[in-house]
């Protein structure tokens, strides 16, 4: 993974080589010298906060194995079906 350092002056020349330099990694963004802003990738920022996790792997909840749950048995009530 590659970082990319920009000004914001570059940035707002050339954002679309900004873009492009996302491919190799985050591209830091500059302020009078100091790290202002980071673009990042969809796919990258997926993988940072998670977004894009299994549907399977969120519903896991391993945090949550000693939680007792009980639950009341159900009545299911039979009746007749007209389908006249």
């Amino acid at each position: 993974m590659t970082i990319t350092t920009i000004s914001s002056r570059e940035f707002n020349q050339d954002t679309s080589g900004a873009k492009k330099a996302t491919r190799q990694g985050p591209v830091f963004i500059t302020d009078r010298g100091k790290p202002a802003h980071v673009l990042l990738s969809i796919e990258d920022y997926q993988k940072l906060t998670g977004l894009n996790a299994d549907i399977v792997d969120l519903l896991v909840m391993p945090e949550a194995a000693d939680i007792e749950f009980e639950t009341e048995r159900s009545v299911i009530t039979h009746r007749p079906v007209d389908l006249s």
